[in-house]
């Protein structure tokens, strides 16, 4: 007989004082519950309902007077072609610096963990602990900074690159940063450039955490580097890749700093790196659109709630695949 249970199927007295509320239980759901529902419901939910709100106005942010003017804002984004040119430039960002970013990290996570000698222990190539801490180094540095190092770099008549560049008798007054076919290219190499050392880390902890006995089996059954990575490794760390594309594409979505950075008059040569967050700023602070402005940042936050379910749904569908394959 289940406990707290009498004969006949009633709740013994036992079980009725069991149920019945105590001040610690009332006080124990406050605490852990009902404090964070209320934090998230006002430093979350509330600020997202009230930017929608703003977004159905013609505010100017300076004013007490906020005229109510529905979707007005919607169709006008509808017919802006610069924002839809900068819509544009965020989905190539969220499409290709998380898939290079951690294509690239997963290469070097996988170096430093398990492509060391085909023999012996399961290891990583020689000074792994080098490397790892190398490739780190950039995540340590400021991303304005980042931006700032780079537009030196990337500096036609003085910059670093161009030198090298003119060492090897290429060419070396490439203006990276200031021609249209050269300058989203450029400005996604330092967005990526400054995340591969990061994820690089996390997947190095995700395959450390991989059995060792497993490796070793397809180590006999004579599977190369290239078709453990592929089959064993990225199959067993999905969850972490899933987690860092998530948070890659939200990145590459805003982008804000890094192509401020680069191009201080925004947008950089005919608005080929203008992104909506960019957009958004000057619509809001330099024009005084607020409504309008809020409007973008509704978007922009569709925009990634709709990256992030295609990733899971990806992810889902992925697992799925493997499941029906092992059948």
């Amino acid at each position: 007989m289940p406990l707290g249970i009498a004969s006949g199927g009633r709740p013994s007295a036992a079980g009725r004082r069991k149920r019945r509320l105590t001040i610690d239980r009332v006080s124990f759901m406050i605490v852990f519950l009902g404090v964070p529902v209320a934090i998230f419901l006002i430093f979350v939910i509330y600020p997202f309902v009230l930017a929608f709100y703003y977004s159905l106005t013609d505010w100017s942010g300076f004013t007490s007077d906020i005229p109510f003017i529905g979707f007005g804002n919607y169709a006008k984004l509808l017919q802006d072609d610069l924002f839809q040119h900068a819509l544009i430039n965020n989905i190539l960002l969220a499409v290709v610096v998380p898939a290079v970013t951690i294509f690239l990290a997963l290469a070097f996570a996988s170096l430093i963990t398990v492509a060391g000698p085909s023999h012996g222990n399961i290891r990583g190539i020689r000074a792994s602990s080098f490397y790892r801490t190398l490739s780190f180094f950039p995540y340590c540095v400021p991303a304005i900074v980042i931006g700032i190092i780079w537009s030196f770099v990337y500096d036609p008549s003085a910059g670093l690159l161009n030198g090298v560049l003119g060492i090897f008798g290429l060419d070396d007054q490439t203006p990276w940063l200031g021609q249209v076919s050269t300058a989203l290219p450029a400005s996604m190499f330092v967005i990526i450039w400054s995340f591969v050392g990061f994820y690089t880390v996390l997947f190095v902890a995700a395959i450390k955490g991989v059995p060792a006995e497993t490796y070793e089996a397809v180590r006999l059954d004579g599977a190369g580097r290239w078709r453990t990575a592929v089959s064993i490794t990225i199959p067993l760390i999905r969850d972490n890749v899933q987690t860092a594309y998530i948070y890659l594409g939200i990145a590459a979505l805003d982008a804000f700093v890094y192509m401020t950075a680069l191009f201080p008059n925004a947008g950089g040569p005919a608005n080929t790196t203008l992104v909506m967050s960019q957009l958004l700023f000057n619509e809001a602070f330099r024009k005084g659109h607020f409504g309008y402005a809020t409007a973008m940042g509704v978007v922009l936050a569709l925009v990634t709630l709709i990256f992030a379910g295609v990733v899971f749904g990806v992810n889902r569908l992925l697992a799925g695949t493997d499941r029906g394959d092992r059948r």
